[in-house]
């Protein structure tokens, strides 16, 4: 987890923007780990804003989700 209060904020946007962009589009916490090659816990994790992913596990979920990054980058 991050150390400073805004990036543990951005962490956590991050993961709410994950998880409405996956409902959005009806996919399950399972499936989109198997799209995109992770461990579910991990996809939980990051949806609860509890843990960083390396930038190309976001860009795996990126066109996991096919969604734009504004979708799911919080805004600074």
């Amino acid at each position: 987890m991050p150390t400073s209060p805004q990036l543990a904020r951005q962490v956590k946007a991050f993961g709410a923007n994950l998880r409405r962009e996956r409902v959005a589009r009806g996919i399950t916490q399972e499936k989109l780990a198997e799209l995109v090659d992770l461990n579910i816990r991990t996809v939980q994790k990051v949806e609860a804003g509890q843990t960083n992913i390396l930038l190309t596990t976001a860009i795996r979920v990126q066109h996991a989700l096919k969604c734009s990054w504004d979708s799911l980058m919080p805004k600074l």
